[in-house]
């Protein structure tokens, strides 16, 4: 099996796509918290980022293939931004979704909204651009067979 493929026994371990977007659940564990049982700003970006990792991933598009330079050239994709507008915390043993939808795909850039949700109750606003560069840190276009996949995506 290789480092992409997901197993049967876990359809929804990279998440789902929906109507309104790519939808990633997360358990709050103890680790995700501070003393109090409130999560720590911090693990909001993991979690904003493992949401990010599993939409592309359920596009087709694997990091570890783009490094391994399959459209031609190594490739990865860095974080050039993030706003991020926590409304209300998460606590330890909630069930939280990540829901990432791509905003704009271009060029290089690609500007993804992002939130975070307790249910029907919004917990952060996050816009995020990521940008594709090369293996010596260069902004890189972004290929033609990757742009399509973007395009197909639920918005």
């Amino acid at each position: 099996m290789s480092p992409n493929d997901v197993p049967e026994t876990y359809p929804d371990l990279a998440g789902r796509h929906t109507p309104d977007g790519h939808v990633l659940p997360v358990r709050i564990y103890f680790e995700d918290t501070d003393f109090s049982g409130v999560v720590y700003h911090g693990s909001y970006v993991r979690f904003l980022e493992r949401g990010r990792s599993d939409y592309v991933r359920l596009l087709g598009v694997h990091h570890s293939e783009l490094h391994a330079g399959e459209t031609g050239e190594s490739i990865a994709f860095a974080v050039h931004r993030m706003e991020i507008d926590f409304k209300r915390p998460a606590r330890i043993d909630d069930i939280v979704e990540v829901l990432t939808r791509p905003k704009e795909v271009r060029g290089a850039r690609i500007l993804l909204s992002q939130t975070i949700r307790r249910g029907s109750e919004v917990l952060i606003e996050a816009v995020v651009t990521v940008v594709l560069v090369n293996a010596a840190g260069r902004a890189q276009r972004i290929p033609d067979s990757l742009a399509k996949r973007f395009a197909t995506a639920p918005k």
